[in-house]
């Protein structure tokens, strides 16, 4: 994998434009076809765009508008909601606390999480289930919160349709996915990346090389883009910069160990190197955490063997957030 920051250019369309529209029409034929522009992406590199998704374009202008008004706060008001007085990861993060890319410097971006909200004496929560409980809230920004869970709602929605597209994808029944929506761990980041600075460490970027640990990355761009995923074909980065109206969306790792690594978990990094400031707005649709995770049999070939290890989506999680917060 080349080790420069830069990448390359391309059309749009190399990275598919896939309208999801058809998986709420009650015609099979309608949902079928969505079901097929998605196995060709995810045979591809696993990244692709979508429109027709659905979520309302005044909920989203909102929900970037009151990102950058939080991250605009001076830093106590922002420490104040900080992760580290949170037991399940809700809340503010620092700048650079986490490292994504083994071996290169912490990423270049601060951040916000927010999940399901649960009360203390919900008995996920009293069990100290992982990333189960209440979300904290900044307290001077009114429109903060109702937009937030409006938009995680969406959100929330907009996974589990495209889950069932996926499943069709597959030529699985539609509700194959049906307990793994079921009380799902998701997650809804906030994210701020500062310019690239021009005395940068080596290595140093906004978020460094990974794959995302769920399943499906929902990622809602700004207008500066920054965004690279490695085309293993060509053997280099590319763009896949902001287009207005569309959702990013690529598969994450358990996709990839249930596929057998058929369908693509592609590592994608963020180069801000555009002198502004970049927000962006990933939502990771993570599912139940009790599903087990073992390779569907239908996608080995014959005499083939799962590459992958059984496990579970909460163990999984446990062990992608001990290595990147280590």
């Amino acid at each position: 994998m080349a080790a420069t920051l830069d990448a390359v250019r391309v059309a749009d369309a190399q990275l598919p434009i896939i309208d999801a529209t058809g998986l709420s029409s009650s015609r099979p034929e309608d949902r079928a076809a969505v079901g097929a522009a998605l196995r060709a992406a995810c045979l591809d590199k696993g990244f692709f765009y979508v429109i027709g998704h659905g979520v309302p374009q005044g909920l989203i202008a909102a929900v970037l508008a009151e990102s950058k008004a939080f991250f605009d706060q001076p830093m106590a008001r922002k420490q104040a909601v900080d992760m580290a007085l949170s037991f399940c990861n809700r809340g503010y993060e620092p700048l650079k606390a986490q490292t994504l890319e083994p071996g290169a410097p912490p990423d270049l971006k601060e951040g916000f999480y927010i999940g399901p909200d649960l009360p203390l004496d919900d008995p996920r929560v009293a069990a100290r289930r992982f990333n189960r409980g209440p979300n904290q809230w900044p307290a001077d920004l009114p429109g903060f919160r109702p937009t937030m869970q409006a938009y995680f709602a969406a959100m929330l929605d907009l996974g589990a349709r495209l889950m069932r597209g996926i499943a069709l994808s597959l030529d699985l029944p539609e509700n194959h996915f049906a307990v793994f929506d079921r009380d799902p761990l998701a997650t809804l980041r906030l994210l701020h990346y500062p310019p690239q600075p021009a005395n940068a460490a080596p290595g140093e970027k906004g978020c460094g090389a990974h794959t995302d640990f769920g399943s499906l990355t929902l990622l809602l761009q700004g207008d500066v883009g920054g965004l690279q995923v490695w085309d293993e074909a060509a053997g280099t980065w590319i763009h896949a910069p902001p287009i207005p109206g569309a959702y990013v969306v690529n598969l994450g790792d358990l996709i990839a160990r249930w596929t057998n690594g058929r369908y693509r978990s592609t590592l994608h990094r963020v180069v801000n190197v555009s002198g502004r400031e970049r927000y962006s707005v990933p939502f990771f649709y993570t599912g139940n955490p009790d599903q087990p995770i073992e390779c569907i049999p239908t996608c080995l070939a014959a005499g083939e063997t799962p590459t992958y290890a059984p496990t579970t989506v909460e163990a999984h999680l446990k062990d992608m957030y001990a290595r990147t917060y280590a």
